[in-house]
């Protein structure tokens, strides 16, 4: 089946600036409007509306995100525009857009979170119209709510979304925006100043780690799915003096067979890997259970310690041997207790 793209949030909000652009300029509302994206290609925007607000114009268009799982996907993209003294385009954020408050981001802290490419395309598609001095305001209605279900609250960026996109197409089910996503979070603990980062799947490892470690929420950087790009990264940041992973082992055992990429759709199930290295320490067949929670709930509470501190070491060895530094390993229950560890905890305690 082919996957229809979309375009994104910074194309939709230059395309709404621009409509804003000629109803200031020429006083006609246009129905629908052209741009030029990055790459060189034209394409046509219907506007969804297009009025006065007092002595500024506004325009909005409706985001397709094509076949993509957009969280903004049918969200409605706002720019209102009014005349400013000199010759400069300025951006403020308007309702359900953020703003920056931590370093580490493309923006400095303070500024609307409308990245440096979209606003190069807004300011382009605006010149189309008019030289004149700009102020543009850029809103998606109900991007507050929306922005609790991004990274984006992680990162720094409060009070709305993000208007993205550096190409202006977004490419159905394609990686490059989540993992931008998790390489920004990696820049933002840098840039705050931690040393000793806590990666963690998702919301059962972070929480684990507040429970059992001495860290603060900034420390703690989640992962998802992507081990092998974030774990390439992480080794990759000079400010990071020493990693520590830590997350169930139905996630983390894994990577000892090289499974880099966790979700279950792009990676075999761990319970083999876990009876393997079971059944190697122990001389003895493990339990017969669907999941590795089952495997570790069927030990003795010896057994599970042991158990876990194995596997522990298999993973911290899988690491090192990827991106050639020692790692610290937990790995945790889905009650968030410790299973098992392997390394120099100490940064942590």
């Amino acid at each position: 089946m082919i996957l229809r793209t979309g375009y994104t949030t910074g194309a939709c909000a230059a395309a709404a600036a621009k409509a804003a652009a000629i109803l200031l300029c020429e006083g006609t509302a246009p129905e629908s409007i052209e741009i030029e994206l990055p790459g060189g290609q034209r394409v046509r925007f219907p506007v969804l509306d297009c009025g006065w607000k007092g002595e500024s114009a506004r325009a909005a268009v409706r985001k397709d995100a094509g076949d993509d799982p957009d969280i903004t996907h049918q969200a409605s993209i706002v720019a209102e525009i009014a005349f400013a003294e000199g010759d400069d385009v300025s951006f403020a954020a308007g309702e359900g857009v953020g703003t920056v408050t931590k370093p580490g981001l493309s923006l400095a802290p303070g500024e609307p979170a409308i990245n440096p490419a979209p606003r190069r395309l807004i300011e382009q598609s605006v010149r189309e119209v008019t030289r004149r001095g700009l102020q543009i305001t850029v809103s998606i209605p109900g991007g507050r709510e929306l922005a609790s279900r991004t990274f984006n609250p992680r990162l720094g960026i409060e009070g709305g979304l993000s208007i993205i996109g550096t190409t202006g197409i977004v490419k159905p089910f394609s990686a490059p925006a989540l993992t931008a996503s998790l390489q920004c979070a990696l820049d933002v603990a840098a840039a705050c100043g931690v040393r000793a980062p806590v990666l963690v799947p998702g919301n059962i490892g972070e929480r684990a780690a507040l429970k059992n470690l001495r860290v603060d929420a900034g420390q703690i950087v989640q992962v998802s799915n992507h081990w092998g790009f974030m774990l390439d990264q992480a080794a990759r940041q000079p400010e990071f003096k020493r990693i520590l992973v830590l997350g169930h082992p139905g996630k983390l055992a894994k990577l000892v067979d090289g499974e880099w990429d966790t979700h279950s759709s792009n990676s075999a199930s761990a319970v083999g890997i876990v009876v393997r290295i079971g059944e190697r320490l122990f001389g003895e067949p493990m339990a017969d259970s669907a999941t590795v929670e089952g495997i570790f709930e069927a030990c003795s509470p010896e057994q599970s310690a042991r158990l876990g501190d194995a596997l522990a070491a298999a993973v911290g060895e899988a690491i090192t041997a990827r991106i050639g530094s020692e790692v610290s390993v937990s790995l945790i229950n889905l009650a968030g207790d410790i299973l098992g560890s392997n390394g120099d905890l100490s940064p942590w305690k």
